[in-house]
């Protein structure tokens, strides 16, 4: 056999399998987020469940312990999405009612609180202006608005999104405001040296250099709007995540309350979560996390 035949009657090389290095690597990696991001909320809040389930156990508790809440919210638990007509609707419906709220008066809060932040920001007169009239109103609590919108709207679904917009709004107007103001001068420079107008400005500088600022007031924006659409739904009644607590405590259903302040819980951290997570994607990471 010569020797060029010899050659050509070798096979292809294989793709090489992954070494147990590799693996071994991806495995320290994992095990390492674990111990470092996963473990330690576990650890105390399996220590808190602990401590809640001896305090619930005792003879004479005023406040269940979680082995009962359980026990008891079990069928709102597994049928979330029952409807029974009415008001009569499982948890899952009186949360997305509650968000549906939460949509409409907070998409008004951004349209309406970056107009009115970019106005401040842009012009010294309409600081003067409306900047005190800003710092008096925000102090307001949300429920003291209540009333007020019942008497303009007199139809609770409305005041409820009115509660949430007059809530959320100011976060959003002091913080776009303030990004407003904090664009480097060397910024302004180019747009005038290449003689960008009034729309291009706006959407190539100011909007870009403002944006870490505009969503760490979204943020601030959404969990307040969170808490007072819980707040107001107690007063207006109907299907909604707020009712559905008072409701429970009218009828002494202090599993049902738990159960449900679990879920606030979680909706407004996932909320919080989205709003950050677009503000990274929109700012290219310079947004806070």
């Amino acid at each position: 056999m010569n020797t060029n035949e010899s050659i050509g009657a070798l096979p292809l090389p294989l793709p090489a399998p992954a070494t147990p290095g590799l693996l071994r690597t991806w495995a320290g990696n994992a095990g390492r987020g674990f111990m470092a991001y996963v473990l330690p909320p576990l650890v105390i809040i399996g220590f808190l469940v602990l401590i809640w389930q001896v305090l619930g156990s005792r003879p004479g508790a005023s406040l269940p312990a979680p082995s009962k809440v359980i026990q008891d919210t079990w069928e709102l638990i597994v049928h979330p999405w029952y409807d029974h007509g009415g008001n009569d609707v499982g948890i899952a419906w009186q949360l997305l009612a509650s968000l549906k709220r939460v949509a409409y008066g907070y998409s008004l809060a951004v349209i309406v609180g970056v107009s009115l932040g970019v106005l401040v920001g842009q012009s010294t007169w309409a600081l003067r202006g409306l900047d005190p009239l800003f710092q008096v109103l925000r102090t307001v609590p949300p429920l003291a608005w209540l009333p007020i919108s019942l008497a303009g709207f007199r139809d609770g679904n409305p005041s409820a999104i009115f509660v949430i917009f007059i809530t959320s709004i100011w976060p959003i107007i002091i913080n776009t405001s303030i990004g407003i103001r904090n664009i480097p001068e060397d910024y302004r420079n180019v747009a005038k040296v290449i003689r960008l107008n009034g729309l291009e400005y706006f959407a190539k500088i100011m909007l870009p250099a403002a944006a870490p600022f505009i969503f760490s007031g979204l943020r601030i924006g959404v969990g307040l709007s969170w808490l007072a659409i819980i707040a107001a739904e107690m007063l207006i009644g109907g299907v909604g995540i707020g009712f559905f607590i008072w409701d429970a405590w009218n009828s002494s259903r202090i599993s049902d309350i738990i159960l449900a302040l679990f879920y606030v819980g979680l909706v407004g951290f996932a909320l919080d979560r989205v709003v950050a997570y677009i503000g990274k994607k929109v700012t290219r990471g310079t947004a806070a996390s």
